[in-house]
């Protein structure tokens, strides 16, 4: 039997496929392995390139495929690029983890970096936390359309409802009834539930920022907070995955997608591509700093105000934020491949 090279193997919960080829690209194994005995078989393994879709527990069988004595190196592959190749065939493991081999054995792939178990910890206490905060913002919009029945309005916000409320349902001269002020006291307790957890989570995060030198580092652009500084720490680590500052703010959504045809280049509005969390919270965090530069004429450094004025002024605020925030994902870019320090006054020794 010819020596494999390389491998692609497709995960799941009970059953894994591995597919093996040799250095020509010839078939040498399209193996169905049990969840038990995948280590071992690849411990027996000369030392290959592995491929894995980057899906549900990829993150813990790289490190754990990474560490076995064989030296194998595991290479996470995003799942849009993988489908091309298995819609080719009828979908099964087989062809799946033939598809991943194929995939990782082209030189144009791009790869997902793998996550550590404390990226992976900080990034679901992120998850965590936005359902919570879903669960809230539903919460006090059923609450709002119950007393709206009932005659009574409360103006929108969280802090209205967590105000208003219990001087609501305790309130006697009202019309509600019994049965109202019941449900509407069980409704309370599930909000405050929701609300504190939603605030342990964040000062989980805030404080694991604090203690963070990369964090601490990313934290000193303007417009980038804690939970933007761990969300994307827990996404990307390094971000040495990325050619420059420009393939990242692709990555993350923030460029303009374009269809040209025929030597016409046309660009439409941003491609909304990767994390939607992260890209929403440098966008949030672009609009107070774009809102700063508007107001205030020392901020940061004048060539900055004056970009700022520039694309308000031809395109509008909303679009500013978002040209802001592109250019807040290349910096941060530039601070984690790099190991630079943020320096505030980069726009005045560039103009």
């Amino acid at each position: 039997m010819n020596k494999v090279c390389r491998i692609g193997l497709d995960i799941a919960k009970s059953y894994f496929q591995a597919h093996g080829v040799d250095k020509y690209g010839n078939k040498v194994f399209n193996k169905k392995l049990k969840r038990a005995d995948v280590l071992p078989f690849f411990a027996n393994l000369p030392s290959s390139l592995i491929g894995l879709e980057a899906c549900g527990s990829a993150h813990f069988w790289a490190r754990e495929l990474s560490q076995l004595d064989a030296g194998h190196t595991v290479r996470l592959i995003s799942p849009r690029l993988v489908k091309p190749f298995v819609e080719v065939k009828n979908k099964n493991d087989a062809n799946d983890a033939e598809a991943i081999c194929e995939v990782v054995g082209r030189p144009s792939t791009r790869f997902v970096n793998v996550k550590t178990v404390e990226q992976q910890d900080l990034n679901a206490w992120h998850r965590i936390r936005d359902r919570k905060i879903r669960e809230r913002t539903a919460l006090a919009n059923q609450i709002r359309a119950l007393l709206y029945e009932q005659g009574i309005t409360i103006p929108v916000g969280i802090a209205n409802v967590r105000k208003q409320l219990p001087f609501i349902y305790e309130n006697l001269d009202n019309a509600l009834s019994l049965g109202a002020r019941d449900y509407l006291s069980e409704l309370y307790a599930e909000f405050v539930d929701c609300d504190a957890y939603a605030t342990k989570y964040e000062s989980r995060i805030k404080a694991f920022a604090k203690t963070n030198e990369v964090c601490k580092r990313l934290m000193k652009i303007p417009g980038v907070g804690p939970l933007t500084a761990t969300a994307v720490f827990a996404h990307v680590g390094n971000a040495i995955q990325f050619k420059n500052g420009r393939a990242f703010a692709a990555y993350l959504g923030l460029t303009p997608k374009e269809h040209s045809s025929g030597g016409k280049q046309k660009l439409l509005g941003i491609t909304k591509r990767g994390n939607s969390h992260i890209r929403c919270l440098l966008i949030q965090g672009a609009r107070i700093v774009a809102r700063f530069c508007l107001q205030k004429s020392n901020y940061q450094g004048e060539q900055r105000i004056r970009w700022v004025h520039s694309i308000v002024d031809r395109r509008g605020k909303h679009i500013a934020a978002v040209a802001l925030a592109n250019k807040t994902a290349r910096i941060i870019w530039a601070l984690l491949a790099r190991g630079e320090e943020y320096n505030p006054e980069y726009y005045q020794e560039v103009a």
